[in-house]
């Protein structure tokens, strides 16, 4: 997918990286590049109608200054937590989802960043896998920005895919709404990469999920990486409630199963459309012609507008019970939703987050 790009920051310290050296190689004829002592600055929103928008066409290559691995933002003792650590290489998107949390997250600070320095992930890991040596842990990319967006000029799933397929008790996620594979296809993941798409209706796509690749493409691209030696899963979050939805969230599954056959698939998670109330107005004043964000919310304990929950419920058991006739037992979860919304879905109350998370990390055994 070709991305635009207004212009290209890097810090004068990381010039000399090779994610910086790519990085350069690959826009000095699409954007201007200029070095800068501190990448944080250009990182910032700029005043306008929509800082948000201009900032995901300002790339900045810099230094992470914090750390790069951390338990998923999602998680709380209010839900029931996937166990699914999250290791920030890069923050914001190029494309645009009408919903997206980080309309909220990072207004502040909406510029591109992509993380020169992310070698340094690799030693937080080790750490982590050395004081719990008997723990399988599932380590995504795709929280606080899309895994592949990028991954044409910036090469890094290749760097991680070749660290992950020597690490055994190591399982790497790469979350995505592209169909930009290309790299994958070269590497050899060893069984120890699993690559996620979240999947919308059609509909959900054409309104809400701009610049993103179509469904039917994205449900390729899954079977094209599954016969590279990939695992796959899909993400169908956020469920969204509107006219029809109950039968094309049906007819997506159903065209999923004739491409990829259910027995490969290693999971599946499903999450409700869950807005702050700040996010909602940021969405709305951004998108004020999108259907999907017009619909009435209860707001939760949690301080989240969500559908209302018999509703919410209905369209989550037509997903799971799409899974559950599929004739074979395909792990699935709820994203952020309380234990007892767990049990009425999937009949059982959830395992515990380390329970969870182990054993997403080695659904590569299944297959």
């Amino acid at each position: 997918m070709n991305f635009e790009l207004d212009a290209v920051f890097i810090e004068d310290s990381e010039r000399e990286t090779a994610l910086a050296r790519r990085i350069a190689a690959a826009v000095q004829d699409r954007a201007p590049i200029e070095n800068v002592a501190d990448g944080r600055v250009p990182a910032r929103a700029i005043a306008g109608a929509d800082s948000f928008s201009a900032g995901k066409r300002r790339m900045v290559v810099m230094r992470r200054r914090t750390p790069f691995v951390m338990s998923c933002p999602a998680g709380s003792a209010r839900f029931a937590c996937c166990g699914y650590l999250v290791m920030v290489l890069a923050s914001n998107c190029p494309m645009d989802c009408s919903y997206c949390f980080l309309q909220e997250f990072v207004a502040d600070n909406p510029g591109f960043q992509i993380y020169s320095n992310f070698a340094d992930a690799f030693e937080e890991l080790e750490r982590i896998a050395h004081r719990a040596p008997d723990r399988h842990f599932r380590i995504g990319t795709g929280e606080l920005a899309d895994s592949l967006a990028f991954d044409t000029m910036t090469g890094l799933s290749r760097e991680l895919i070749a660290y992950f397929a020597e690490r055994e008790k190591l399982t790497l996620e790469l979350k995505t709404k592209t169909d930009e594979i290309g790299n994958l296809l070269d590497s050899d993941p060893r069984g120890r990469v699993l690559v996620s798409w979240t999947l919308s209706p059609e509909k959900v796509w054409r309104t809400s999920e701009h610049r993103t690749a179509p469904p039917a493409a994205r449900i390729d691209a899954a079977r094209r990486v599954l016969e590279a030696g990939y695992r796959v899963a899909f993400h169908f979050d956020p469920v969204i409630a509107y006219v029809d939805a109950e039968r094309e969230y049906a007819e997506l599954l159903d065209h999923l199963f004739e491409v990829i056959a259910p027995e490969k698939i290693a999971f599946f998670s499903i999450g409700g459309l869950r807005m702050t109330p700040g996010l909602r107005a940021a969405a709305r004043r951004r998108w004020p012609r999108d259907p999907m964000l017009l619909d009435e919310h209860v707001l939760a304990d949690d301080g989240r507008l969500r559908t209302f929950t018999p509703l919410r419920l209905k369209l989550y058991r037509i997903i799971a019970d799409r899974f559950e006739r599929a004739g074979v037992k395909v792990p699935g979860y709820l994203c952020m939703e309380a234990a007892s919304v767990h049990e009425r879905v999937f009949g059982a109350a959830p395992a515990s987050p380390a329970t969870i998370g182990e054993r997403l990390a080695r659904e590569r055994e299944r297959f």
